[in-house]
């Protein structure tokens, strides 16, 4: 495949990602894991047999040396594009939103990693913090519920695609998982928060509104959701992470 023919939407450390026709074209560094690579096209398809219309995983191939995931192209504007562009709508832009992320929640995918064991993992891999504190967050974290609800990971406006008829389309499940809702409530939060505190807040009143869940309770996963990022490369700030490890004491 000639990728100069296809458009360059986003750049990471790891990955390149194109529009070429009716995909959507995943292209990883060749130091990236081929496990990671196979378990991100794996996961899509568990989250396809769902039934959610989620883009569907059309093949795996090498392209100049680099494993490429091809998936359906789903046309139309993010909404963080929307919201950013007709901020007087915000309130139903994300009433919108917190109500397709319950929809996705009111899934099961069986076989999608465990929520809780994967953020066990993170947290026990993380440098940043000594033993005392990787031992407070690990307690707390095996004291939370154990829910079996399908968790996207990385739910937030710029992965959600708009159609013009309205229809709105959650894409890249790279981090699927199965497990508490309230957690994966709370990394939504911090995405939020990370750029706009206002903004956050509004999401988390809309969501336990919606999902008649307490305030406190989604808070309580903040820290150890927080904790679990300083494992992983993304555009979270460690500052801002240790922020929201330490605002929660613990208690």
């Amino acid at each position: 495949m000639n990728m100069d023919l296809c458009k360059l939407i986003v750049e990471r450390s790891y990955k390149k990602v194109y529009h070429c026709e009716n995909s959507i074209i995943k292209v990883f560094d060749e130091k990236h894991p081929k496990v990671d690579i196979f378990n991100e096209a794996m996961e899509t398809v568990r989250v396809e047999e769902t039934g959610l219309d989620i883009p569907k995983l059309q093949k795996i191939e090498r392209i100049d040396g680099k494993w490429a995931i091809f998936l359906e192209y789903k046309d139309g504007k993010t909404l963080e594009e929307m919201m950013r562009v007709d901020p007087a709508n915000e309130d139903k832009y994300m009433e919108d939103f917190v109500d397709l992320q319950l929809s996705v929640q009111s899934k099961k995918a069986p076989m999608l990693p465990d929520l809780k064991e994967k953020l066990a993992r993170q947290i026990n891999s993380i440098t940043e913090l000594d033993a005392s504190q990787r031992y407070e967050l690990l307690t707390r974290l095996a004291s939370m519920p154990h829910h079996r609800k399908l968790c996207h990971g990385d739910f937030n406006p710029s992965n959600i695609i708009v159609a013009k008829n309205g229809k709105m389309t959650v894409v890249d499940w790279a981090h699927a998982t199965q497990g508490n809702g309230s957690a994966d409530a709370a990394m939504t939060y911090l995405l939020f928060a990370l750029k706009d505190r206002e903004v956050a807040d509004l999401y988390l009143k809309t969501y336990c509104k919606k999902s008649d869940t307490a305030i406190q309770y989604v808070q309580q996963w903040l820290p150890i959701v927080a904790a679990s990022q300083l494992a992983k490369d993304n555009d979270l700030e460690k500052d801002f992470l240790m922020k929201w490890i330490d605002v929660m004491d613990y208690q």
